[in-house]
């Protein structure tokens, strides 16, 4: 069973280290604001949460998986709510949306 368990942690946090990996290339690569937020938005809900989950799933049942589950349980409730503050922010600002010149 304890074999099981490290698969299925190891799994989770090469899941989450994958989502991190998108993440920073989405803020690299994309073109404006919102689509950057969106690369950060993943990086943080699913990238970090896949590695908490991992974690919290590897240290078996003490004090610091209570700890880490409120951490994953807070990031969930906090990141998309902040990264849409961010873009309704962007929009209403200065910024405007990236919109690809057509050819002629």
């Amino acid at each position: 069973m304890s074999t099981a368990i490290d698969i299925l942690g190891g799994a989770l946090l090469i899941i989450g280290a994958f989502f991190v990996l998108i993440g920073a290339t989405g803020l690299l690569r994309l073109p404006d604001i919102l689509t950057r937020i969106h690369g950060a938005s993943i990086t943080d809900t699913l990238g970090a949460g896949a590695i908490l989950l991992g974690l919290a799933i590897t240290a078996g049942w003490s004090l610091l998986t209570g700890k880490l589950l409120a951490l994953l349980i807070l990031m969930a409730l906090l990141n998309p709510s902040a990264s849409h503050a961010l873009a309704r922010a962007a929009v209403h600002g200065i910024r405007k949306p990236w919109l690809e010149k057509e050819e002629s």
